[in-house]
């Protein structure tokens, strides 16, 4: 995993070899949008939503720049709340996966197209309990659905990009109900753009910005919404 707390020379060190392993990620594609979709409420001003996807510094970074989305949480989702802490969850033996939990309003954008900037930028859903240069089950692909409808839709969808062979090999994605999801240490918050010249977020998460805004360019927003500005600090 990453480490924010290392020094500059310990950070050094690590980002060589982050650079020098091989993520085998899929390229960044726009996959087709769901078949299935949440219906639309003229009444209803937010909603959530919790995907895991490899390291939440890169998935968060992305859904805190999509519009419609209030607010992106990085944190844990799988496991228990006494092991919902970074030097836990990194053992791979909790049960957690690192998690975003997103805000967003769904009368500016749904879950389905959330879910498809999940699939095709935040990050590589082919690849089997590692993400990139990351690896063990705390990395793993997962949809964390709230409630039947989210898990019938992610379904749906996993199921639809499998059979276009949309990634040309099966999608490595779980689904997951009923988890409680845990916020991450506030340090983890807004890592992206607190620290955008990290070795890690620039070979690894960076990339996934520029996903976004080149095959999204329509549910793109430059200044991303941060939770500490959310809790005004």
């Amino acid at each position: 995993m990453r480490f924010p707390a290392l020094t500059a020379g310990m950070l050094a060190a690590a980002a060589l070899a982050w650079h020098a392993a091989p993520s085998f990620a899929e390229p960044a594609r726009r996959v087709p949008a769901p078949a299935i979709d949440l219906p639309a409420s003229p009444t209803m001003k937010y909603d959530t939503a919790v995907f895991a996807g490899g390291c939440f510094w890169g998935v968060q970074g992305v859904f805190q720049r999509v519009k419609g989305v209030n607010n992106a949480v990085s944190g844990y989702a799988g496991g228990d709340a006494k092991t919902a802490r970074y030097e836990h969850v990194g053992s791979g033996r909790t049960g957690h996966a690192e998690a975003v939990r997103i805000t967003y309003d769904p009368r500016q954008i749904s879950y389905g197209k959330l879910l498809q900037i999940y699939f095709s930028v935040a990050h590589d859903p082919t690849q089997l309990n590692r993400q990139g240069p990351d690896t063990g089950p705390q990395y793993r692909s997962t949809v964390f659905a709230e409630n039947a409808e989210q898990a019938h839709i992610a379904k749906a969808y996993i199921v639809q990009l499998n059979q276009a062979r949309t990634f040309g090999k099966p999608l490595a994605t779980t689904i997951e109900m009923g988890k409680p999801f845990y916020a991450a240490e506030a340090y983890h918050q807004d890592f992206l753009t607190r620290h955008p010249g990290n070795e890690y977020i620039v070979f690894n998460d960076l990339p996934k910005i520029e996903g976004l805004k080149k095959l999204f360019p329509e549910s793109y927003r430059p200044t991303p919404v941060l939770v500490n500005a959310a809790k005004g600090g």
